[in-house]
């Protein structure tokens, strides 16, 4: 009895977490050594956690701030110096090629993308009516000559007559005024042959400059009005660049100023050099054939873009040709 009233009499202990009994006697003491150790373990991997995070977070930061310095120093040391876009073209005066006198085309001797000097024939329009207006009026002429020389001839005899009394004032007038009228005539009569000599020219038409030929629409045999589009040629040793910038990038541009483009035929490997010429007298926005309606109750702010003329270097372009409407990358220097 005693045994048992010991055995019931054991204490007991109560379970922080659980709230379960727990007795003494069940806890050997290796494993309350082992517990002891886990927890340090356990404690140690946090601790080691924590320090990594640490200095993982001042990593991060010192990279945000050294981005941050680095942005900063481009931009005062050199992205405060250029204004750049790549919204920029290259264009050309292009000029048209019309006949100046109607006609059937007689022959055609250039095709697209044929390059041509200016001077070069390009199309012959048939000539015979030309020519037979050109024989008329060298006719007339040699007839209003003739006229000439007979006045001329009837007056002097008149002038001779005069001084005795044979012949009167007012003859001796006329005589003098038919010469007038025949040298007038003589003059119109040139004037018709020049005209005549000039329509006659004008049959072959010639490149007004030296380019490359595009858009040929003329064909043998098709009769041509004048005015008439026929070709145009573009001036490829010639050419510019609009470079169309927003209004906002444009303080510090002048003309004059050191622009480097490239262009995307080429790539990086070919850098031209140019300079700013001028600006437009106004934004893409206004020239447009439906212009945008700015005194309405829905109108939303938009930047605006301002085409910037740039020269190039024709040594460059000889070298590395463009053509009208090539996309080009604009770096203008405005730090000069």
């Amino acid at each position: 009895m005693a045994n048992l009233t010991n055995l019931h009499q054991r204490p007991e202990f109560t379970s922080k977490d659980t709230g379960a009994p727990t007795h003494a006697a069940n806890q050997p003491p290796q494993m309350e050594a082992g517990a002891h150790h886990a927890d340090a373990d356990t404690s140690a991997t946090d601790a080691a956690r924590k320090s990594k995070r640490k200095y993982m977070f001042m990593g991060l930061a010192a990279a945000i701030a050294a981005s941050g310095a680095g942005v900063y120093a481009y931009d005062a040391l050199i992205g405060s110096h250029h204004v750049s876009t790549d919204n920029a073209y290259v264009g050309a005066d292009i000029a048209q090629v019309t006949p100046l006198i109607g006609g059937p085309v007689k022959e055609v001797l250039v095709q697209d993308t044929h390059a041509v000097n200016a001077g070069d024939v390009l199309v012959r329009l048939d000539d015979t009516d030309a020519k037979l207006t050109l024989a008329s009026a060298q006719a007339r002429l040699a007839s209003a000559q003739a006229d000439v020389e007979k006045a001329m001839i009837d007056l002097r005899r008149r002038e001779a007559l005069a001084a005795s009394g044979a012949v009167s004032g007012d003859e001796l007038t006329s005589a003098r005024n038919s010469l007038d009228v025949a040298n007038a005539s003589v003059r119109i009569a040139l004037a018709a042959r020049d005209q005549a000599q000039v329509d006659l020219d004008r049959t072959v038409i010639r490149a007004p400059v030296t380019g490359i030929v595009s858009r040929r629409q003329v064909q043998v045999g098709q009769r041509v009005q004048p005015g008439a589009n026929l070709m145009v040629i573009t001036p490829v040793q010639e050419v510019y660049v609009d470079a169309n910038f927003k209004e906002t990038q444009l303080a510090r541009v002048v003309p004059g100023q050191t622009v480097k483009l490239v262009s995307d035929l080429y790539g990086e490997e070919v850098e031209y050099r140019g300079k700013v010429v001028g600006f437009s007298g106004g934004t893409g926005a206004a020239f447009a054939i439906v212009p945008a309606q700015n005194a309405t109750g829905n109108w939303i702010k938009v930047v605006q873009r301002l085409p910037v003329r740039i020269a190039l270097d024709p040594e460059q372009l000889k070298e590395h040709p463009l053509r009208v409407g090539l996309s080009m990358n604009v770096d203008i220097e405005v730090s000069k």
